[in-house]
């Protein structure tokens, strides 16, 4: 969130957030709608069934130039091994194996495309200046908004509107024609669900979204369904669900460490923290990310103690709320190692009354990327 008194920027949709009567809040340093009329709940599901359109012009898009090796110096994941058009999902690690920030790393003929979080883009792109040295050209593309098409009918609405986005597979992106703009498009997204990320220069970004909506499967969504979308799908909110003291074992997020990390030797490692890391692949990390589910209706919230049966806290829950695709709680939590095998029971402290929670398996609703 943003702090009291500092002044709000607005993305280049602002004013349409405004006119579609969306209600607008602070989130990292912009105002930016968290729900329209129809309210969270109908944005959810809308996406799941259809299509939601999503403003997130406020994450950092960075433009990096000769950096395909400099930046495996930063990150666990194989930058080198990408092939042109390919994305890769990584994180900005620190010395002591924490994470800094995730990040969406794509490779094109002479440059690689980073997205970053909101909250921490200025700082990452302090962090990968420092890091890269002065022979790479690192710009910071302000110039340009993103949206997000995401939901099972994205696909079809592409076929109408951009042919070569439409063929992309998911974690694939290319550059194209969008009703007679330039786009940057990603086939990926944080919802779970098939769907596009759209990069288009800021002054044609409104032209794009009113094209986008006049689409028959196509709504309005805000932040509200973007966060309880990812909360089911089991993907990490930066900042609550993974932070400086996180390591990627610990996040469940091994799958991100390249394969050739983890293979002996190991000295090819140069990544921050990866002498942990590497130990914790290998020998297991002492509290892992798991999905919880309430044995009732009662949400629990971030910042939760966990309890075993006697009472001892046994770790803390980062992100909790309403599912709306299961009409249930969910949440996601850190628990000791030995309690995180799905089916363990514990307990929960809600407005001073014990609860029962069970470890559960993730994601809470099955993925649905377009892998082919």
């Amino acid at each position: 969130m943003s702090a009291p008194g500092q002044s709000l920027k607005e993305t280049p949709l602002h004013t349409l957030h405004a006119e579609l009567g969306a209600r607008l809040v602070p989130f990292a340093g912009y105002s930016m709608p968290v729900q329209y009329a129809g309210g969270i709940k109908h944005e959810h599901l809308h996406t799941r069934q259809y299509a939601g359109l999503f403003d997130v012009s406020h994450m950092g898009q960075i433009r990096v130039r000769g950096a395909l090796d400099a930046l495996e110096r930063l990150v666990p994941g194989d930058v080198a091994g990408l092939a042109t058009g390919q994305q890769r999902y990584s994180l900005l690690t620190n010395e002591a194996g924490g994470i800094i920030d995730d990040l969406m790393i794509t490779r094109f003929a002479d440059h690689l495309h980073l997205v970053v979080n909101a909250a921490f883009k200025d700082s990452d792109f302090a962090h990968l200046s420092q890091g890269l040295g002065a022979d790479v050209e690192l710009t910071s593309l302000s110039q340009q908004a993103l949206l997000a098409l995401q939901g099972p009918a994205a696909g079809a609405v592409m076929a109408r509107l951009c042919p070569a986005a439409a063929a992309l597979a998911f974690m694939q992106g290319c550059t194209a024609t969008l009703g007679g703009m330039a786009v940057l498009v990603h086939r990926c997204g944080y919802t779970g669900e098939d769907g596009f990320e759209i990069a288009v220069a800021n002054h044609a970004a409104e032209d794009l979204a009113r094209l986008l909506l006049a689409e028959s499967e196509v709504e309005p969504c805000g932040l509200g369904a973007r966060d309880s979308l990812r909360l089911e799908a089991g993907l990490c909110l930066s900042g609550a669900d993974i932070d400086a003291g996180t390591t990627p074992v610990e996040a469940a997020l091994g799958w991100a460490i390249a394969r050739k990390y983890l293979r002996e030797p190991r000295s090819a490692a140069r990544f921050p923290g990866h002498a942990r890391i590497l130990d914790e692949v290998r020998h297991g990390a002492a509290r892992v990310r798991v999905g919880l589910r309430m044995r009732g209706r009662i949400p629990v919230r971030a910042g939760a103690e966990l309890l075993d049966g006697p009472g001892r806290v046994v770790g803390r829950v980062t992100s909790g709320g309403f599912g709306p695709s299961l009409d249930a709680p969910v949440a996601m939590g850190y628990v000791e190692r030995a309690l995180a095998p799905a089916g363990t029971a514990l307990n929960v402290t809600i407005r001073d009354t014990r609860h029962e929670v069970e470890v559960v398996a993730l994601p809470f609703v099955p993925h649905r990327y377009k892998k082919s």
